[in-house]
Protein backbone atom coordinates (compact mmCIF):
# COMPACT_ATOMS: atom_id res chain seq x y z
CA UNK A 1 0.00 0.00 0.00
CA UNK A 2 1.62 3.07 -1.09
CA UNK A 3 1.84 6.30 1.35
CA UNK A 4 -1.79 8.34 1.46
CA UNK A 5 -1.19 11.76 2.95
CA UNK A 6 -5.25 11.85 4.75
CA UNK A 7 -6.69 8.55 6.42
CA UNK A 8 -5.77 4.86 5.00
CA UNK A 9 -8.49 2.62 4.66
CA UNK A 10 -5.64 -0.09 4.33
CA UNK A 11 -7.39 -3.52 3.81
CA UNK A 12 -5.01 -6.01 2.38
CA UNK A 13 -7.47 -8.28 1.26
CA UNK A 14 -10.63 -7.71 -1.85
CA UNK A 15 -13.79 -6.39 0.01
CA UNK A 16 -15.15 -10.18 -0.92
CA UNK A 17 -12.51 -11.13 1.45
CA UNK A 18 -13.08 -8.81 3.88
CA UNK A 19 -17.05 -9.53 3.54
CA UNK A 20 -16.78 -13.29 3.93
CA UNK A 21 -14.15 -12.61 6.90
CA UNK A 22 -16.82 -10.25 9.60
CA UNK A 23 -18.19 -14.01 10.46
CA UNK A 24 -15.67 -16.34 11.96
CA UNK A 25 -15.27 -18.82 9.86
CA UNK A 26 -16.13 -22.59 10.85
CA UNK A 27 -12.77 -24.14 12.52
CA UNK A 28 -10.88 -20.94 13.03
CA UNK A 29 -10.80 -19.83 16.47
CA UNK A 30 -9.65 -16.33 15.77
CA UNK A 31 -11.77 -13.61 15.74
CA UNK A 32 -11.42 -10.76 12.52
CA UNK A 33 -10.71 -7.45 13.77
CA UNK A 34 -11.59 -4.08 12.19
CA UNK A 35 -10.35 -0.56 12.98
CA UNK A 36 -12.69 1.79 11.43
CA UNK A 37 -11.05 5.49 11.01
CA UNK A 38 -9.40 5.31 14.17
CA UNK A 39 -8.40 8.38 15.71
CA UNK A 40 -7.09 9.39 19.36
CA UNK A 41 -5.86 13.09 20.29
CA UNK A 42 -4.08 14.40 23.09
CA UNK A 43 -3.86 18.12 23.21
CA UNK A 44 -4.82 18.43 20.16
CA UNK A 45 -2.25 16.61 18.62
CA UNK A 46 -2.87 13.30 16.87
CA UNK A 47 -1.04 10.20 18.36
CA UNK A 48 -2.99 8.08 15.43
CA UNK A 49 -4.46 9.39 12.50
CA UNK A 50 -7.26 8.41 11.08
CA UNK A 51 -6.39 4.54 10.51
CA UNK A 52 -8.18 1.69 9.61
CA UNK A 53 -7.11 -1.55 9.23
CA UNK A 54 -8.68 -5.03 8.32
CA UNK A 55 -7.45 -8.37 10.36
CA UNK A 56 -8.42 -11.31 9.27
CA UNK A 57 -9.31 -14.60 11.58
CA UNK A 58 -6.31 -16.42 12.77
CA UNK A 59 -4.05 -13.66 11.20
CA UNK A 60 -0.72 -13.15 12.90
CA UNK A 61 0.12 -9.16 12.62
CA UNK A 62 2.60 -6.75 13.95
CA UNK A 63 2.60 -3.18 13.81
CA UNK A 64 5.89 -1.94 13.59
CA UNK A 65 6.89 1.90 14.15
CA UNK A 66 9.54 3.58 15.35
CA UNK A 67 8.55 5.52 19.28
CA UNK A 68 5.67 7.91 18.52
CA UNK A 69 4.56 6.19 15.72
CA UNK A 70 1.07 5.38 17.37
CA UNK A 71 1.61 1.88 17.71
CA UNK A 72 1.20 0.99 21.20
CA UNK A 73 -1.40 3.74 21.39
CA UNK A 74 -3.61 1.84 18.20
CA UNK A 75 -3.08 -2.07 20.62
CA UNK A 76 -4.24 0.35 24.13
CA UNK A 77 -7.17 0.94 22.01
CA UNK A 78 -8.26 -2.30 21.06
CA UNK A 79 -7.87 -3.13 24.49
CA UNK A 80 -10.18 -1.15 26.07
CA UNK A 81 -7.24 0.84 28.16
CA UNK A 82 -7.44 3.61 25.86
CA UNK A 83 -10.36 5.47 24.66
CA UNK A 84 -10.64 6.89 21.07
CA UNK A 85 -11.42 9.78 19.90
CA UNK A 86 -13.09 8.88 16.72
CA UNK A 87 -13.66 5.83 14.57
CA UNK A 88 -14.96 2.66 15.63
CA UNK A 89 -13.35 -1.45 16.43
CA UNK A 90 -15.51 -4.57 16.30
CA UNK A 91 -14.21 -8.08 16.69
CA UNK A 92 -16.30 -10.39 14.84
CA UNK A 93 -18.38 -8.18 13.75
CA UNK A 94 -19.39 -7.18 17.11
CA UNK A 95 -18.61 -3.61 17.88
CA UNK A 96 -16.35 -2.93 21.31
CA UNK A 97 -15.38 0.61 20.98
CA UNK A 98 -16.75 1.32 24.39
CA UNK A 99 -16.69 -1.69 25.69
CA UNK A 100 -15.13 -1.95 29.40
CA UNK A 101 -11.80 -4.52 28.88
CA UNK A 102 -12.61 -6.75 31.35
CA UNK A 103 -16.37 -7.29 28.47
CA UNK A 104 -13.74 -7.67 25.41
CA UNK A 105 -12.97 -11.05 26.01
CA UNK A 106 -9.11 -10.84 24.92
CA UNK A 107 -6.01 -11.83 25.74
CA UNK A 108 -3.22 -9.38 26.84
CA UNK A 109 0.06 -10.11 27.49
CA UNK A 110 2.60 -6.85 28.49
CA UNK A 111 5.86 -6.29 28.25
CA UNK A 112 6.56 -6.70 32.08
CA UNK A 113 4.14 -9.96 32.05
CA UNK A 114 2.03 -8.37 34.96
CA UNK A 115 2.12 -11.96 36.87
CA UNK A 116 1.00 -11.80 40.62
CA UNK A 117 4.28 -11.84 42.49
CA UNK A 118 2.16 -13.41 45.41
CA UNK A 119 0.35 -16.43 43.41
CA UNK A 120 1.60 -19.79 42.27
CA UNK A 121 2.26 -20.15 38.41
CA UNK A 122 -0.58 -22.38 38.26
CA UNK A 123 -3.00 -19.54 40.82
CA UNK A 124 -1.78 -16.92 38.16
CA UNK A 125 -2.81 -18.97 34.90
CA UNK A 126 -5.95 -20.45 36.25
CA UNK A 127 -7.05 -16.67 37.20
CA UNK A 128 -8.97 -15.49 34.58
CA UNK A 129 -11.12 -19.00 34.85
CA UNK A 130 -11.86 -18.19 38.27
CA UNK A 131 -12.70 -14.59 37.65
CA UNK A 132 -15.41 -16.45 35.22
CA UNK A 133 -16.63 -18.79 38.06
CA UNK A 134 -15.56 -21.97 35.83
CA UNK A 135 -15.98 -25.15 37.41
CA UNK A 136 -13.07 -26.78 39.65
CA UNK A 137 -12.90 -29.87 37.31
CA UNK A 138 -12.56 -27.42 34.30
CA UNK A 139 -9.75 -25.54 36.15
CA UNK A 140 -7.61 -27.81 36.98
CA UNK A 141 -7.48 -29.77 33.48
CA UNK A 142 -6.78 -26.27 31.66
CA UNK A 143 -4.38 -25.40 33.56
CA UNK A 144 -2.43 -28.48 33.05
CA UNK A 145 -3.53 -28.71 29.19
CA UNK A 146 -1.86 -24.77 29.06
CA UNK A 147 1.12 -25.67 31.30
CA UNK A 148 1.78 -28.72 28.93
CA UNK A 149 1.12 -26.01 25.69
CA UNK A 150 3.65 -23.94 26.80
CA UNK A 151 6.71 -26.73 28.19
CA UNK A 152 6.14 -25.65 31.91
CA UNK A 153 4.49 -29.24 33.05
CA UNK A 154 6.81 -29.01 36.27
CA UNK A 155 6.62 -25.73 37.50
CA UNK A 156 3.10 -25.10 39.08
CA UNK A 157 3.63 -24.78 42.42
CA UNK A 158 6.69 -21.94 42.02
CA UNK A 159 6.21 -18.16 42.44
CA UNK A 160 7.09 -15.71 39.42
CA UNK A 161 10.46 -14.83 41.58
CA UNK A 162 11.16 -18.17 40.91
CA UNK A 163 11.31 -18.35 37.34
CA UNK A 164 13.67 -17.31 34.44
CA UNK A 165 12.56 -14.55 32.22
CA UNK A 166 11.28 -16.94 29.21
CA UNK A 167 9.41 -19.08 31.80
CA UNK A 168 7.73 -15.78 32.92
CA UNK A 169 7.00 -15.21 29.91
CA UNK A 170 5.46 -18.43 29.18
CA UNK A 171 3.43 -18.50 31.99
CA UNK A 172 1.95 -14.96 30.86
CA UNK A 173 1.00 -16.39 27.37
CA UNK A 174 -0.66 -19.10 29.24
CA UNK A 175 -2.89 -16.73 31.35
CA UNK A 176 -3.89 -14.68 28.19
CA UNK A 177 -4.68 -18.18 26.39
CA UNK A 178 -6.44 -20.16 29.10
CA UNK A 179 -10.22 -18.44 28.56
CA UNK A 180 -9.63 -19.45 24.63
CA UNK A 181 -9.78 -15.82 23.59
CA UNK A 182 -10.07 -14.85 19.81
CA UNK A 183 -7.71 -12.42 19.50
CA UNK A 184 -4.63 -12.28 21.24
CA UNK A 185 -2.71 -8.80 21.85
CA UNK A 186 1.26 -8.87 22.44
CA UNK A 187 2.76 -5.09 23.69
CA UNK A 188 6.81 -6.00 23.37
CA UNK A 189 6.26 -9.62 24.90
CA UNK A 190 10.19 -10.14 24.39
CA UNK A 191 11.80 -6.98 25.07
CA UNK A 192 13.14 -8.05 28.52
CA UNK A 193 14.79 -11.36 27.03
CA UNK A 194 18.35 -11.83 26.16
CA UNK A 195 19.01 -12.09 22.00
CA UNK A 196 19.35 -16.10 22.28
CA UNK A 197 16.01 -16.58 24.19
CA UNK A 198 14.38 -13.78 22.21
CA UNK A 199 15.06 -15.49 19.12
CA UNK A 200 14.18 -19.05 20.31
CA UNK A 201 10.83 -17.21 20.98
CA UNK A 202 9.98 -15.99 18.46
CA UNK A 203 9.73 -19.31 16.35
CA UNK A 204 7.70 -20.83 19.61
CA UNK A 205 5.54 -17.70 19.09
CA UNK A 206 5.11 -18.74 16.23
CA UNK A 207 4.51 -22.38 16.57
CA UNK A 208 2.17 -21.77 18.69
CA UNK A 209 0.05 -19.59 16.73
CA UNK A 210 -0.05 -22.37 14.39
CA UNK A 211 -1.47 -25.00 17.11
CA UNK A 212 -4.19 -22.41 18.18
CA UNK A 213 -5.31 -20.23 15.55
CA UNK A 214 -5.93 -17.19 17.69
CA UNK A 215 -5.74 -14.06 16.00
CA UNK A 216 -2.55 -12.72 17.03
CA UNK A 217 -2.23 -8.51 17.37
CA UNK A 218 1.51 -8.26 18.22
CA UNK A 219 3.42 -4.16 18.84
CA UNK A 220 7.18 -4.18 18.89
CA UNK A 221 10.07 -1.75 17.84
CA UNK A 222 12.38 -5.14 16.83
CA UNK A 223 12.38 -5.70 13.34
CA UNK A 224 13.63 -9.09 13.02
CA UNK A 225 10.76 -10.38 15.30
CA UNK A 226 8.37 -8.60 13.06
CA UNK A 227 9.40 -9.92 10.30
CA UNK A 228 10.60 -14.00 11.32
CA UNK A 229 6.86 -14.13 13.33
CA UNK A 230 4.11 -12.19 11.32
CA UNK A 231 1.88 -12.84 8.14
CA UNK A 232 1.36 -9.46 7.61
CA UNK A 233 3.40 -6.26 9.23
CA UNK A 234 1.88 -2.98 9.74
CA UNK A 235 4.36 -0.24 9.52
CA UNK A 236 3.35 2.73 11.37
CA UNK A 237 5.06 6.78 10.94
CA UNK A 238 3.17 9.56 13.20
CA UNK A 239 0.19 7.97 13.54
CA UNK A 240 -0.45 6.37 10.21
CA UNK A 241 0.17 3.69 8.40
CA UNK A 242 2.55 4.04 5.83
CA UNK A 243 3.17 0.18 4.13
CA UNK A 244 1.40 -3.54 5.08
CA UNK A 245 2.06 -6.49 3.50
CA UNK A 246 3.99 -9.70 3.66
CA UNK A 247 7.44 -9.53 5.21
CA UNK A 248 9.21 -10.12 2.32
CA UNK A 249 6.97 -7.90 0.25
CA UNK A 250 7.66 -4.85 2.60
CA UNK A 251 11.35 -6.05 2.61
CA UNK A 252 11.70 -6.22 -1.17
CA UNK A 253 9.23 -3.59 -2.18
CA UNK A 254 8.99 -0.71 -0.08
CA UNK A 255 7.51 2.21 -0.95
CA UNK A 256 8.70 4.71 0.57
CA UNK A 257 12.67 5.58 1.60
CA UNK A 258 10.99 5.88 5.13
CA UNK A 259 10.00 2.37 4.86
CA UNK A 260 13.16 1.27 3.20
CA UNK A 261 15.75 2.85 5.78
CA UNK A 262 13.17 1.51 8.92
CA UNK A 263 12.76 -2.28 7.86
CA UNK A 264 16.47 -4.01 8.10
CA UNK A 265 19.94 -1.80 6.59
CA UNK A 266 19.94 0.07 3.65
CA UNK A 267 22.39 2.18 1.87
CA UNK A 268 21.14 5.44 0.68
CA UNK A 269 23.38 7.43 -2.41
CA UNK A 270 21.60 11.04 -2.78
CA UNK A 271 21.37 12.79 -6.25
CA UNK A 272 19.93 14.24 -8.99
CA UNK A 273 17.58 11.26 -11.32
CA UNK A 274 18.96 13.22 -14.95
CA UNK A 275 18.29 11.26 -19.43
CA UNK A 276 21.24 10.19 -20.82
CA UNK A 277 22.11 12.39 -23.14
CA UNK A 278 22.65 9.48 -25.83
CA UNK A 279 19.82 7.29 -24.35
CA UNK A 280 15.98 7.78 -23.20
CA UNK A 281 17.43 5.95 -19.92
CA UNK A 282 17.79 8.25 -16.41
CA UNK A 283 20.11 7.78 -14.58
CA UNK A 284 20.94 8.79 -10.20
CA UNK A 285 23.72 11.62 -10.36
CA UNK A 286 25.32 10.81 -6.75
CA UNK A 287 26.79 13.95 -5.20
CA UNK A 288 29.78 12.50 -5.09
CA UNK A 289 29.55 12.67 -9.17
CA UNK A 290 28.57 8.92 -9.61
CA UNK A 291 26.28 8.13 -12.61
CA UNK A 292 24.10 5.22 -11.04
CA UNK A 293 21.72 4.01 -13.76
CA UNK A 294 17.89 3.80 -12.46
CA UNK A 295 16.15 0.21 -12.87
CA UNK A 296 13.22 0.72 -15.22
CA UNK A 297 10.40 1.46 -12.36
CA UNK A 298 12.35 4.61 -12.14
CA UNK A 299 12.08 5.79 -15.72
CA UNK A 300 10.70 8.83 -16.80
CA UNK A 301 11.45 10.25 -13.10
CA UNK A 302 13.45 13.50 -12.47
CA UNK A 303 14.39 15.41 -9.76
CA UNK A 304 16.29 15.28 -6.55
CA UNK A 305 16.10 10.92 -4.96
CA UNK A 306 18.06 8.68 -3.47
CA UNK A 307 18.74 5.15 -5.02
CA UNK A 308 18.99 2.67 -2.56
CA UNK A 309 20.56 -1.08 -2.00
CA UNK A 310 20.55 -3.55 0.24
CA UNK A 311 24.39 -4.29 1.35
CA UNK A 312 24.03 -7.97 1.09
CA UNK A 313 22.94 -7.62 -2.26
CA UNK A 314 26.19 -5.75 -2.94
CA UNK A 315 29.42 -8.00 -4.74
CA UNK A 316 32.40 -7.07 -3.72
CA UNK A 317 35.27 -7.69 -6.68
CA UNK A 318 33.35 -10.03 -9.22
CA UNK A 319 32.54 -6.70 -11.68
CA UNK A 320 31.75 -9.19 -14.40
CA UNK A 321 28.45 -11.04 -12.31
CA UNK A 322 26.95 -7.51 -11.87
CA UNK A 323 25.14 -4.57 -14.49
CA UNK A 324 26.70 -1.91 -12.56
CA UNK A 325 30.13 -1.88 -10.92
CA UNK A 326 32.25 1.26 -9.25
CA UNK A 327 35.20 1.23 -7.79
CA UNK A 328 36.48 1.92 -4.19
CA UNK A 329 38.69 2.12 -1.38
CA UNK A 330 37.54 -0.14 2.05
CA UNK A 331 37.32 2.26 5.06
CA UNK A 332 36.47 -0.04 7.54
CA UNK A 333 35.67 -4.05 8.12
CA UNK A 334 33.50 -5.88 11.20
CA UNK A 335 33.85 -9.35 11.53
CA UNK A 336 30.81 -10.49 13.35
CA UNK A 337 31.52 -14.30 12.92
CA UNK A 338 28.90 -15.53 10.54
CA UNK A 339 29.02 -12.17 8.59
CA UNK A 340 31.40 -9.68 7.29
CA UNK A 341 30.59 -6.31 6.93
CA UNK A 342 32.53 -3.90 4.87
CA UNK A 343 32.39 0.28 4.49
CA UNK A 344 33.50 0.94 1.06
CA UNK A 345 34.62 4.78 0.10
CA UNK A 346 33.47 5.04 -3.77
CA UNK A 347 34.53 8.98 -3.26
CA UNK A 348 34.60 11.80 -0.60
CA UNK A 349 30.93 11.89 -0.88
CA UNK A 350 29.62 8.44 -1.50
CA UNK A 351 30.07 5.53 0.95
CA UNK A 352 28.24 2.09 1.10
CA UNK A 353 27.86 -0.60 3.25
CA UNK A 354 29.03 -4.35 1.79
CA UNK A 355 27.38 -7.23 4.05
CA UNK A 356 28.77 -11.04 3.16
CA UNK A 357 28.36 -14.16 4.19
CA UNK A 358 31.44 -15.88 5.56
CA UNK A 359 31.60 -18.89 4.26
CA UNK A 360 33.65 -21.78 5.46
CA UNK A 361 35.16 -19.50 8.38
CA UNK A 362 37.37 -17.55 6.07
CA UNK A 363 38.34 -14.48 7.10
CA UNK A 364 38.44 -11.30 5.42
CA UNK A 365 40.99 -11.06 2.20
CA UNK A 366 40.42 -7.65 1.98
CA UNK A 367 42.02 -4.89 4.54
CA UNK A 368 41.41 -1.66 5.58
CA UNK A 369 42.74 0.66 2.33
CA UNK A 370 42.83 -1.88 -0.11
CA UNK A 371 40.97 -0.50 -3.58
CA UNK A 372 37.84 -3.04 -4.48
CA UNK A 373 35.40 -2.99 -6.81
CA UNK A 374 31.56 -3.28 -5.79
CA UNK A 375 28.66 -3.96 -7.86
CA UNK A 376 25.37 -4.55 -8.23
CA UNK A 377 21.80 -6.01 -10.25
CA UNK A 378 19.67 -3.52 -11.55
CA UNK A 379 16.20 -5.66 -10.33
CA UNK A 380 17.88 -4.75 -6.48
CA UNK A 381 18.17 -0.90 -7.01
CA UNK A 382 15.12 0.94 -5.54
CA UNK A 383 14.81 4.78 -6.26
CA UNK A 384 12.80 7.02 -4.35
CA UNK A 385 12.17 10.53 -5.62
CA UNK A 386 12.92 13.16 -2.59
CA UNK A 387 9.86 15.05 -1.52
CA UNK A 388 8.37 17.17 1.65
CA UNK A 389 6.86 14.49 3.23
CA UNK A 390 9.71 12.26 3.29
Amino acid sequence: MDVVPQGLVLRGRSQTQVNNSIHQPPGTKGGCVQLSELTKEYGGIRAVDDVSVDIAAGEFVTVLGPSGSGKTTVLMMIAGLTEPSAGSIAIGGRDITHLRPQHRNLGVVFQSYALFPHLTVAENIEFPLRMRRRSETEVRRKVKDMLDLVRLPNIAQRVPGELSGGQQQRVALARALIFDPPVLLLDEPLSALDKKLRESMQFELRELHRKLGVTVINVTHDQTEALVMSDRVIIMRDGRVVQSGSPSELYEHPKSSFVADFLGTSNFLKGELQKSRDTDESSLVTLGGLRCRAPQAAQGLKGPARLMIRPERIVLNVPAATQEHFAGRIAEIAYTGDLIRYRVALNDRDVIDVTLQNKSGHLPQSSIGSDVTVGWSLEDVHVFVESTTE
